[in-house]
């Protein structure tokens, strides 16, 4: 079914003081509003957020993508503040968040692929009478960040992309890169070509774009391994975009959040009318055109990597949030169903277009709020 579009309202975020462990003091009672495990009738406000806590407290912990790591840190630092609920996100990557939850370490995993068969088969041995399932929480734009200096509006297309990262293509002032950027002054300098050195999902999702764009170029099965021979590694959507940053004729995948100060971000020939650039509003544009594929409560999405639709940004991806359907465990369940429930909540999606994402499309963010209520 094709999805609506997205909500595209930006909000101030202001400064926060986020890491992947926040730990603040609760400013209020825990609020009623149908959780599990009750509380005060006091309603907790930070910002312009309302957060039903509902009985949340202690601790939780969970692990996985780094591509929404910003994201995570924005949520935590409300819902910690309102709740008094240390979260401790890891970030190591979403393979490191999806072996952890199937092993039973965590409340909650992320991840920018949707479980695999054989790890929703291992979930069922940790959700007693249930079975982990995906739940889109944040969209946005794999970017091409590139650090070339003198090179301020590069543009590629998904066969340059391809023999960059496969070592086809080793020099800036190749013919092929020229012939997208004519008029731009291409130094004859080595491309640095990084990749991720940990089981990703931003590799599944950058790899299923150059599969589904340019197969002849691009005959790896795919995966959140790295495949292709040649170019340099780091940890995490943070390594790749530092090592960029330090180097020049580096160019990495990585989240529009990371491409900071330094780096910049190419656009993409898709054969639209114009290239297209990274953005919270082309994410959008090209998110909106997936497809639910998921089956019973799993809300999991296929995305069209091969739009050329004006203004629509390919490279996209939407990270889920993985948690069981039943079996959770009861001591975290309160507050990983509060903590879910402020990410899909407006106020929680309306954070994302200022830190760079973009939200999930209002009819599929229903079925979310939706299924989490039911989790148990």
């Amino acid at each position: 079914m094709k999805l609506q579009r997205m909500n595209r309202r930006a909000i101030a975020l202001g400064a926060l003081a986020a890491s992947s462990a926040l730990v603040l003091t609760a400013c209020g009672s825990d609020n009623t509003g149908g959780g599990s495990s009750g509380g005060s009738s006091a309603s907790s406000t930070t910002g312009a957020s309302k957060i039903k806590c509902d009985g949340a407290k202690g601790q939780l912990l969970s692990d996985g993508s780094s591509a929404q790591k910003n994201a995570i840190d924005a949520w935590v630092a409300q819902f910690s503040q309102a709740c008094g609920v240390q979260i401790n996100y890891k970030a190591g990557g979403s393979g490191a968040g999806v072996t952890s939850f199937t092993q039973g370490q965590l409340a909650f995993a992320g991840s920018d692929s949707a479980l695999k068969p054989d790890a929703v088969a291992a979930s069922k041995k940790v959700c007693s009478g249930g079975q982990g399932i995906d739940l889109p929480a944040v969209g946005g734009a794999i970017a091409l960040g590139y650090n070339l200096s003198g090179v301020d509006n590069l543009v590629l297309d998904a066969p340059t992309i391809a023999k960059i990262f496969d070592s086809k293509i080793t020099k800036w002032n190749d013919p092929a890169i020229a012939a997208l950027n004519k008029g731009v002054k291409l130094p004859d300098l080595k491309i640095q070509a990084f990749h991720r050195s940990d089981e990703s999902g931003t590799t599944d999702n950058f790899t299923k774009y150059l599969i589904a764009t340019t197969p002849d170029n691009w005959k790896y099965s795919g995966g959140k391994a790295w495949q292709a021979k040649g170019g340099q590694s780091a940890a995490q959507s943070s390594g790749v975009a530092a090592q960029v940053k330090q180097t020049n004729g580096a160019i990495g995948y990585f989240e529009l959040s990371y491409v900071t100060d330094g780096v910049k971000a190419a656009s993409i020939n898709t054969g639209a009318s114009a290239p297209v650039a990274p953005s919270s509003d082309s994410a959008t544009k090209a998110i909106a055109d997936a497809k639910v594929v998921g089956t019973g409560k799993d809300l999991s999405l296929k995305l069209n990597y091969n739009t050329k639709a004006d203004g629509a940004y390919p490279i996209s991806l939407v990270t889920y949030e993985i948690v069981c359907d039943k079996g959770n465990k009861a001591d975290t369940l309160p507050a990983t169903k509060a903590f879910l429930r402020y990410i899909a909540s407006e106020d929680g999606q309306a954070l994302l277009p200022g830190l760079k994402y973009a939200p999930v499309p209002a009819d599929i963010i229903a079925k979310v709020r939706t299924t989490i209520e039911g989790l148990s």
